[in-house]
């Protein structure tokens, strides 16, 4: 459920709804169960949390609060801890006007389509009845966040004693837990966007936008940056030179490093899993090693989807969700960060220098924003700007146009072997949708 804060479905009625209905779902005869709450640091979260709190309250079952927490911070205490699921409240990385809630079931992983359902269903019945919500009073159990942080800290082995690193938060969910985890493990920590005040998460900062974290980066002469989304499940990073380091270069140093020590696995051999928006050169790359590519939609879920369905252990996407099965059930920036630093203490290089390896196709990627949703394909003027530019790229290229899955945005891709070609078919694209669609 995504959406603006104080609206159906993110108004406190419907979170309510939501409480009873998952508390209904998970209540079993017997002791008493607990699902484990946390949010990210909007200003609705607190009075969300306490309305899906209430809701499950009266369905009789119990809440463990975990406060400002990371989204894949929820899923490892779902998994982990004595929960029947866990609940998110965060909008990842919209911005603070919005609002969303994530439910994971007890194994990790989210809600199959089927539990989805049934839950939605009783929402809804919920909501037509008029069911009046009761809030809770939350307190956060520090314990809980500590119990993450503690985790991920014991994947790391080494120090990173020595090692200037700028984190940019997004003033969101790790704005504590990052911060925290990196001066464990040793390292110098310069701080940018750690002071939300409930409005600024991922305000012009984080995972997407990086300017800023790469001016940094080279003021500082940092040895990386990493830049996190408001619920930090995704990471990107900035090396040492100010080259932007995305989630198709994590997979590509991480799917090397990993079949080297004979771990990447997969049913038909070693398998790296990503979307149809990770980068050719990606896949020709890591084809020259041995590897295969499996292309999903766009969606970490779609990606996990896959990862189990051939036993893949190393997926992710563009935008940087990655997903490392061995140690995670879902995306997790924090988790993602610790894997690559790990990778250059091994490597003995650099990240500029490590990415240089990999040679990727230009690539142009145009948001337009949209007032209302057609299906493209009954647009004829958008047909055949779509047609014109894949007949101009043939077989050297690849033409994407999506609607995205949490914003007003028709997303464009355009990739070829030529900067300018490129550039030009994206806009051209990008033009006929805002006189259809604007």
């Amino acid at each position: 459920m995504r959406g603006v804060a104080g609206r159906f479905p993110l108004d406190q009625a419907t979170a309510y709804a939501l409480g009873v209905a998952l508390g209904e779902a998970v209540r079993g005869a017997g002791a008493r169960p607990e699902v484990v709450l946390g949010m990210d640091t909007r200003e609705s979260g607190p009075w969300l949390a306490g309305a899906v709190a209430g809701g499950l309250a009266r369905a009789g079952v119990g809440c463990g609060f975990a406060g400002v927490i990371t989204t894949p911070g929820v899923a490892f205490l779902a998994r982990t801890g004595a929960y029947a699921a866990g609940v998110m409240i965060s909008a990842s990385h919209n911005p603070y006007q919005d609002n969303g809630i994530k439910v994971f079931g007890p194994s990790g992983y989210k809600l199959s389509d089927e539990e989805e359902a049934r839950i939605e269903q009783r929402i809804l019945e919920l909501v037509a009845e008029g069911a009046a919500p009761a809030a809770v009073e939350l307190r956060a159990d520090e314990s809980l966040a500590r119990s993450y942080c503690e985790y991920l800290a014991g994947t790391f082995a080494g120090s990173l004693s020595g090692w200037r690193v700028v984190l940019d938060c997004a003033h969101g969910a790790a704005y504590a837990l990052g911060p925290e985890l990196f001066r464990r493990l040793g390292a110098q920590v310069v701080l940018m966007g750690c002071s939300p005040d409930g409005r600024n998460i991922n305000q012009e900062c984080g995972a997407l936008h990086v300017e800023g974290l790469r001016q940094q980066v080279l003021a500082e002469r940092a040895d990386l940056g990493v830049a996190f989304d408001g619920d930090a499940d995704r990471a990107i990073f900035v090396a040492c030179d100010g080259r932007v380091v995305d989630g198709d270069a994590v997979l590509w140093m991480a799917g090397c490093w990993l079949h080297e020590q004979g771990r990447l696995r997969g049913k038909d051999g070693p398998t790296v899993v990503a979307t149809v928006m990770s980068n050719f050169g990606l896949e020709l790359a890591l084809k020259a090693l041995g590897i295969k590519l499996m292309r999903t939609a766009v969606g970490d879920k779609y990606v996990l989807e896959e990862m189990l369905r051939c036993d893949a252990v190393l997926g992710g996407e563009q935008s940087g969700h990655v997903i490392f099965r061995e140690y995670a059930t879902t995306g997790d920036g924090l988790l993602t960060a610790l894997r690559v630093l790990e990778i250059l203490l091994h490597r003995g290089r650099a990240l500029d220098d490590l990415v240089s390896d990999l040679t990727l196709h230009p690539q142009r990627l145009v948001n337009v924003r949209v007032g209302e949703r057609r299906p493209l394909e009954t647009m004829p003027r958008v047909v055949e700007a779509m047609r014109e530019a894949e007949r101009a790229l043939g077989a050297e290229g690849r033409v994407l146009v999506r609607y995205s899955g949490t914003e007003p945005l028709v997303r464009v891709m355009v990739e070829g072997p030529d900067v300018a070609l490129v550039d030009g078919l994206a806009e051209r694209i990008a033009v006929v949708l805002k006189a259809e669609l604007g």
